[in-house]
């Protein structure tokens, strides 16, 4: 695999600041950032923790009280310019050039440094201002962070709890894929019918049939709880 650009990192850690976004593993659930920031990726810890140190050294992160990375002022700025344009390439992908909501994840990484942000201006205006990408996510990166008080992940729901998915964990191409072959995409209603958490699993009842859903699936489905 390639190596990953500072955007990439950027954008991985900024994930992790906020609970709504953080890609949670079944397995090892408290590891350090590094490590963290590595399952996303797919990269070792050691390439991980050189990435951190650099971006330390240029002043985008800084290391908090148990050495885990923190987003300075300018790191954030420029992790949300990022997190933004994907999402804008995203739709780009998908309204325009035919690709699958599942395809345009990783094609939008691979454009990522392909287009200048005013183009990325250009690109959106042309789009209608899209308020989401295809998974869900706000494009705008406060409205995201003020809606995640909002969601919860489907693994924390209750048997009998009805719900609208609002997005799609997207770390995970071969989970992003499964999301869609099972129709449980933002908008779909669902019912929490049973919970397993032994067997980690959970069945919801989606337009009229059930569906079961692992634990890494429900950690990775972000939803609206109904009110009531």
């Amino acid at each position: 695999m390639a190596g990953h650009s500072v955007d990439e990192y950027l954008e991985t850690i900024y994930f992790l600041a906020f609970p709504i976004g953080e890609y949670r593993p079944a397995t090892n659930r408290s590891p350090t950032l590094a490590a963290r920031v590595a399952e996303m990726l797919g990269v070792s810890r050691a390439s991980a923790g050189e990435m951190l140190k650099r971006l330390e050294a240029e002043g985008l992160v800084e290391r908090g009280r148990q050495k885990e990375a923190l987003l300075t002022e300018s790191g954030r700025e420029r992790a949300e310019r990022v997190v933004r344009k994907h999402r804008i390439i995203e739709r780009l992908l998908t309204d325009f050039m035919g690709y699958t909501a599942a395809e345009a994840h990783v094609h939008a990484d691979e454009l990522g440094d392909t287009f200048t942000e005013e183009m990325v201006d250009r690109i959106a205006a042309r789009l209608g201002n899209p308020e989401r990408c295809p998974h869900g996510w706000p494009v705008d990166p406060a409205v995201e962070q003020e809606e995640n008080r909002d969601l919860a992940p489907l693994a924390e729901l209750e048997p009998g709890t009805r719900a609208t998915i609002v997005r799609l964990a997207e770390h995970d191409g071969d989970l992003l894929h499964w999301f869609y072959d099972e129709g449980l995409v933002p908008g779909a209603e669902i019912e929490v019918q049973a919970v397993q958490p032994a067997a980690g699993q959970f069945t919801v009842r989606l337009n009229g049939g059930e569906r079961a859903v692992g634990e890494r699936a429900a950690t990775g489905l972000f939803v609206r709880p109904a009110a009531g």
